[in-house]
């Protein structure tokens, strides 16, 4: 393989990700070269050698990195058929090993770029708040100086829908967080790293026991314990926005002790960008 030579690749399959109350986000591999320089071994890419060079990948502006003899180039385009490039995505590929190599957000020109460890395969996803669904899977060559071209297609906006956060909890009738809290915090911290254009609503929802007043106003100290918290770990509270909705917002009758215990929730969703 020739040094800073661009790969391009082609499909295996489309599929919606979804998961329960997720953002749904739509991603399929398309053909972007005249040469086809992949092929198909149970459900991944497997990228091999081409003849021939092409222009280097870049976006709106010049590319920030090189492949080396142990890290590959990844270079991704992420467009809509209709609209053309799409800005503000990051794009995550996750190793065997559990370690996430993301992007940072796609610019004007829908392009974003990372280094990756050759020799590995790895998923490709959408970084979301859920924590994106597998789109496909990417075997890069344990050879070096590579540079790989994909071509993301996006189809539609995914739907803003609140995300519960399984996990975090507070001190019986106070805003005090637990401590097993701050690990599900952080993955919200790391989407907003990641994502550095998001701003999110964190909303706290209670049962229909005791008073609903109270209840609101405990409900909106708890969604500020959550906002502090983030932003102890650096990220911008003009990028968050927390309210107390107490047992306004139900998501199943408060008929048993189970269900009153799925009310007694925070919801975080990802805010529309301001025009």
């Amino acid at each position: 393989m020739n040094g800073g030579e661009v790969h391009d690749v082609i499909p295996f399959q489309d599929g919606d990700l979804a998961d329960g109350g997720r953002p749904i986000h739509y991603l399929a591999m398309m053909l972007v070269g005249t040469v086809a320089l992949a092929t198909r071994d149970a459900g991944e890419f497997q990228l091999r050698d081409s003849e021939g060079g092409a222009k280097p990948a870049q976006g709106a502006g010049k590319s920030k990195i090189k492949p080396t003899k142990t890290e590959a180039a990844m270079k991704f385009f992420v467009t809509d058929k209709e609209k053309g490039p799409i800005k503000g995505i990051v794009v995550c590929l996750n190793s065997p090993e559990n370690t996430e190599f993301c992007t940072e957000e796609t610019d004007t020109d829908g392009y974003a770029e990372v280094l990756v460890p050759v020799g590995k395969k790895y998923d490709v996803t959408f970084l979301s708040l859920g924590g994106g669904d597998i789109a496909t899977s990417v075997t890069v060559a344990d050879e070096p100086k590579q540079s790989i071209k994909l071509t993301l297609r996006y189809k539609g906006a995914p739907p803003r829908t609140p995300f519960v956060l399984k996990g975090v909890n507070f001190d019986t009738g106070t805003a005090v967080l637990r401590f097993d809290s701050e690990k599900r915090l952080d993955l919200v911290v790391a989407f907003m790293k990641h994502r550095k254009s998001a701003a999110v609503e964190i909303s706290g929802h209670t049962d229909d026991v005791g008073n609903a007043k109270k209840n609101k106003a405990l409900s909106l100290k708890r969604a500020q314990a959550c906002r502090d918290y983030l932003i102890s770990k650096g990220i911008e509270g003009s990028r968050i926005t927390a309210v107390g909705l107490g047992g306004e917002r139900p998501t199943v009758p408060n008929t048993t002790d189970e269900n009153r215990q799925l009310n007694r929730r925070i919801e975080v969703v990802e805010l529309p960008a301001k025009s």
